[in-house]
Order: C-alpha cells, then structure tokens, then sequence
C-alpha cells in the first residue's frame, strides 16, 4: 500500500478541531501542555519539519489500515453464509480491502461448522505484519544517507553506540521513526521490556561487543579515540490520566517508573566500571515520555554523567516557550535550557553541566521531538484518542525492530519463557481485555535475529523458536485449548531491513 493512499485513521486538523477537548482525570477539561490554543487555533513552530509529519501521517495511515480493516473484513465475510461461491467472494473482499487472500483450506471446511473466524482473523493479522515489515525495510533502504548523516552526529557528539531500552507498551512502539525521529542505524540498539526493566547483564554484554569491535576493526572510531557508549532508558507517563493510564508495571505510578529506569541504567554503569575499572567510559540518559502527547523529559546528566529525577527538560514546556520565535532563536533557546537546568538547585543540583557532545545530542532529540509534537496536533488535535492499550498483536523475542508505529504491538523480549514470564503475562492480561473479551484470540508473532556470517546459527535459532512456541503454549494452554491463541514464527537476518522468514512452529 503506497504512502500516497487515502488517510482514514489519522485524522486531519480540520476534522480534530471538532473533538471535545479530553478530560482530565479529575474530570477537567485539558489544556494541552504545549500549544493552549487548542482546539480553536493549531501551533506552528518553527523548527517543526512539516514535510516529514506529512510523510510520516500517511505511513501510519497505510501501516494501521490493514490492520483495522481486518475486523469489518470478517463481519462481511461472516454474512456471506454458505452462499456457494463463499470462498470467490470471501478472498474477492480479502483481496480489496486487506491486499491479500485468506488461506485457502480454511475458507473450504467452511461448510463444516461455519466460518472459522480466529483462524481467519490470525493469519490476517500475520499477513498484515509481514505487508508492514517489508514496508519499513524499503524505507530503511532508502535511508542510507540519513542513517549515515545520524552516525556522524553521534561520532561528532563522542558517542561510538547508543543502546536504548524502553518500556514494552505498545504505546512507545513508534520511538525511534516519530517520537525521536532517528534513523535506522548500526550504531543504535534497541529493546523494549516491561517497566523499562531491562537485562543488565545483556547489555553489559553488548558493551563488551562494541568495545572489541573498536579494538580489532576501529569502527566506528578508535579504542584511543575518547569516544563513548551511551545507554538510554526511556519510561512514560500519562498526562490526562497519571493514576490509571501509566506504566502498567509499576501501577501507573511515575515515581516508580523513573526510579526504577534510573535504577537500572545506574547498576549497567557501575557493573562496567566494577569490572573494567574507570578508564571503560560511559554515558547514561534518562528519557520520559507522555503517551498523550508524545512530548518528551530528557534528564540532563552532571558533568559527572550523574542523572537526577529532578533535574530535567520538559520538551512541552520548551515547545510553548519557543512558539512564535524564528528558528535560529529557537534553537538558541534549546541550548539555554539544556545549559539552565544544570544550574538547578535542592534535590536536582548536580555537579557542572554534561560535555558539549551530551548537550548537543540532548539539543538534537529535543528539536526532533518537536516536530512529534506538532504531529499529534496536527493530525490528533493534540491527544491521542487511544489513551490506554490498543495493540493489535504481541511480538515476542527480537521483536520487529522495522516496524515502528505507536500502539501497534506489545513486545516481549525474551530468549526463555521461564526468563521472560513476568513480560508475557502482563501481554495476555492486555490482550486478554483487548481480543479475549471481544471474542478474538490472541496472535503471536515470535520472531529471532540470526547472523548469515555465522554458520548454522539460522537453523539453531529455528530451534530456538520452535521450543520457545512449546514453552508459551504449555504456559497458556487454557488460551490455547480455547481457540484464543494463535503463534506465528519467522526469522531474519540481523541487518535491519532483511525479510521476514516464515518458520514452522513444530
């Protein structure tokens, strides 16, 4: 599905400036945190890159509409009846609306007991998964230069790898290609776990990785060089409805999301250093981010590195702030606010402020934010209507780091369901509510990255898989028992932008 084709699910300012403004949980109307003209006049700020929130809207259009279309798809597949040209017309409307055909022998055992709704339902949503993956990835290809120019910045900036984990809802899905606006890149990681608490000891693993890559190949700088490695953590919150619609594994509360966050990025520095003395240089980021806006906190570090809960930048704020003025005074107004809160006193009060490469980097994903600000105004009239959960299908394992849109998917890392239980269980509680109650099963997509260069590492990871399957449909064999819960496997190499390889589960 092009780019160019219709848009019936992001709305358009015209159509969003007739919403009712959204209440707040104490029942009062809200008044948005960036642009208070809403909703009788939209902000235009000047740094915003209205072209790309152009491009960007009629992506997720294209990416959301063949998931939605899924459910009226069936509702009219259903009335068909037992008519005798049932599979012609059933794949007639599949093909119209869906851009693909049902699977053939189930349409035929129709007469049987009926149209088998779930199944049809299921490979639905795996058909649309793999149409948006493969989508993204001719995005990715057509980003080189992008990507490149992001490799140098972050060089420029003193960093040689940025891994970023955030928390697993589905509402953070689109972090890396809306809220931060950042290319595909080698240089960056990314997974996403419940409550943003992610495995220390991975990634301390794939500090080692980067750093032996260095030393044998010097890329993407030097082991002399200075350079270092940044890890990201990034939480969220709810700005209409902080006690309900926050982080679900920390019981919406925001104070234990970010302490949590800071926590964790915490032991992965003092880890390395433990291990590898002071002289193994990193950096650490903390990253909140509001769901119903889409607005991003960055945590400004000390010129220790050191984080503080309460030394921050509210890009809302800077976006109100800023509102009116040209974009060279703009930006300069960014940079005064990044070198401001490090003066901070009380509970904030840190140490000097970050090195230049720090303020920089938190300068550039500040501006980029501002353009995701404007987007939900634009096209949402400020808030997203999906406040809460509204995921269409859970990704368990590498996850589809291609695709890149908000509340698509509830990712759950794991390489062992024993080990990533906790993440899967608060999934199908989700999905529970979302699909089970609705009369729709849950779809898994359990997908595994494997590495061509490495001999038999594909079939292994295959294996892999397969007892991964075993593992979760003993765990929800109720689910499974019930006809709610449908698994779907593939594999693809680890370079961003392979294709999707469909794998049997047994």
């Amino acid at each position: 599905m092009p780019d160019s084709m219709p848009m019936p699910m992001a709305r358009q300012f015209s159509q969003a400036v007739h919403v009712q403004v959204p209440q707040q949980a104490d029942g009062k109307p809200a008044v948005h945190p960036a642009c208070a003209s809403l909703p009788a006049h939209q902000c235009h700020h000047a740094l915003v890159n209205k072209t790309e929130n152009d491009r960007l809207a009629r992506f997720e259009s294209s990416i959301k509409r063949r998931f939605d279309e899924i459910v009226p798809v069936l509702k009219e597949v259903a009335a068909l009846g037992a008519s005798r040209d049932f599979t012609e017309q059933a794949n007639r409307l599949a093909e119209q609306h869906l851009g693909h055909p049902f699977p053939e022998g189930v349409l035929e055992r129709s007469w049987i007991h009926g149209v088998d709704v779930p199944t049809l339902y299921s490979s639905s949503i795996f058909s649309a998964l793999a149409a948006g993956v493969e989508q993204f990835s001719q995005r990715i290809h057509q980003e080189v230069a992008d990507a490149q120019s992001l490799d140098a910045l972050l060089v420029d900036c003193g960093f040689h790898a940025i891994n970023v984990s955030a928390c697993a809802d589905g509402r953070l899905k689109g972090l890396f290609t809306y809220i931060l606006r950042l290319p595909a890149s080698d240089l960056l990681r990314y997974s996403t776990f419940a409550g943003t608490l992610f495995d220390v000891e991975d990634d301390i693993l794939d500090w080692q990785a980067a750093e032996l890559r260095r030393f044998r190949e010097g890329y993407p700088s030097t082991s002399d060089s200075g350079t270092r490695y940044l890890k990201v953590a990034v939480y969220h919150r709810s700005s209409l409805d902080p006690m309900h619609q926050g982080c679900a594994a920390h019981q919406s509360n925001e104070k234990l999301a970010m302490e949590a966050a800071l926590e964790r990025l915490q032991q992965f520095r003092h880890g390395i250093e433990n291990a590898f003395c002071c002289g193994a240089s990193t950096d650490i980021l903390l990253i909140g981010l509001d769901t119903d806006t889409d607005a991003i906190r960055i945590h400004v570090p000390d010129s220790h590195g050191d984080l503080s809960l309460f030394r921050s930048v509210d890009n809302a704020e800077l976006y109100k702030k800023t509102l009116g003025m040209n974009a060279d005074q703009a930006r300069l107004a960014i940079y005064e606010a990044i070198a401001n809160v490090s003066d901070v006193g009380g509970w904030g009060q840190g140490d000097g402020k970050p090195h230049d490469g720090m303020r920089r980097l938190i300068a550039n994903l500040l501006i980029n934010n501002l353009s995701q600000i404007e987007y939900v105004i634009e096209n949402f009239g400020g808030w997203y209507p999906d406040r809460g959960h509204g995921e269409r299908f859970m990704s368990i394992g590498d996850g589809f780091q291609e695709l890149q849109v908000r509340n698509l998917s509830y990712y759950a890392h794991l390489d062992t369901v024993e080990e990533g239980a906790a993440d899967l269980d608060v999934g199908v509680k989700i999905f529970r509510h979302l699909n089970v109650e609705q009369g729709l099963p849950i779809p898994m997509a359990i997908n595994y990255r494997y590495d061509a260069n490495v001999p038999g590492h594909r079939e292994r990871i295959i294996i892999k898989l397969q007892r991964v399957a075993a593992a979760i449909q003993a765990r929800y064999s109720d689910l499974l028992s019930e006809g709610m819960l449908y698994l779907h496997g593939s594999v693809q190499n680890q370079k961003l932008g392979s294709p999707l390889e469909e794998v049997p589960l047994t």
